[in-house]
């Protein structure tokens, strides 16, 4: 069964995902980039035996893929950015397929500002764009005549509303901020659930999740990124753009301009004030 952590781009599944490889895939807690290889991202051409040739086409084949994914390994965690949707009359995932995910959340005028950096936008309109449209969806570019990384987000509110009015299969929603504020409270929760959705009661073993904490510090991680590369990382005029860029010093009260924030605002309220952000 699959256990997903998904959240729209830029939210901080990176940091989720670092603090669960590093607890459940390392004896210490200590974390090395290579644990996150343990949760990959999907979909991606590793799953398909044949490129996927049109946007979208890659939904024909959800079913069968995390059917063989579960063949070969019982358990498994997967990252996505992909919204819990239906597209050509297939559904994303199902609960026969799907032991519960793990949803993050953030306050989405950081993530304007993130996904601005993120993909060299000219503006944060453009971001702002990005974050409104209905149709959105990433893939791949390296990959021009594959799109088996084809990920369908949608607008930004309807992105966190498919996967947390979800009622098909047990979801975990962390906010960013908690993270930021209490990572080991936040931290010890997710772990926690973790092991609900595995049928143990096992205490948490809070040394092991301290050192998590520790070894998965912004800093830290954005010093890993500059000696030794990230796969996830991506390029843009054959620059390399640095994943981890900003992460606590990311803050909209500072960066974004008054025009854009009023913006925002006024399109997100009702998100916001469900939010309480």
């Amino acid at each position: 069964m699959i256990i997903w952590i998904a959240s729209y781009p830029k939210s901080g599944n990176t940091w989720v995902r670092s603090i669960i490889s590093s607890y459940f895939f390392s004896e210490t807690g200590d974390f090395d980039f290579s644990l996150l290889k343990k949760i990959s991202l999907y979909p991606g051409p590793k799953y398909f035996e044949n490129p996927i040739k049109k946007p979208g086409e890659v939904s024909l084949f959800w079913e069968i893929s995390q059917k063989n994914i579960i063949k070969k390994q019982k358990q498994t965690y997967l990252k996505t950015h992909n919204a819990l949707v239906a597209l050509n009359n297939k559904n994303f995932t199902s609960e026969k397929l799907t032991l519960g995910a793990i949803y993050i959340v953030r306050d989405p005028r950081n993530v304007l500002s993130s996904l601005k950096n993120h993909y060299d936008f000219k503006d944060y309109n453009e971001a702002f764009d990005f974050m409104t449209n209905k149709k959105k969806y990433i893939w791949d570019v390296r990959k021009k005549d594959d799109f088996s990384g084809f990920q369908f987000l949608g607008s930004w509110p309807d992105h966190y509303k498919s996967w947390v009015n979800n009622s098909k299969f047990k979801i975990l929603l962390l906010k960013y901020e908690d993270l930021e504020k209490d990572c080991y409270s936040t931290s010890h929760k997710l772990i926690k659930f973790i092991l609900f959705l595995n049928g143990h009661n096992n205490l948490v073993d809070e040394k092991k999740l301290f050192k998590c904490i520790e070894t998965t510090k912004f800093d830290i991680l954005k010093k890993k990124e500059k000696d030794f590369g990230f796969d996830e990382s991506i390029k843009i005029n054959n620059i390399n753009k640095s994943f981890f860029f900003l992460g606590p010093e990311n803050q909209w009260q500072t960066k974004l301009p008054k025009e854009i924030l009023s913006k925002v605002e006024k399109e997100f309220q009702k998100d916001l004030e469900y939010f309480n952000y």
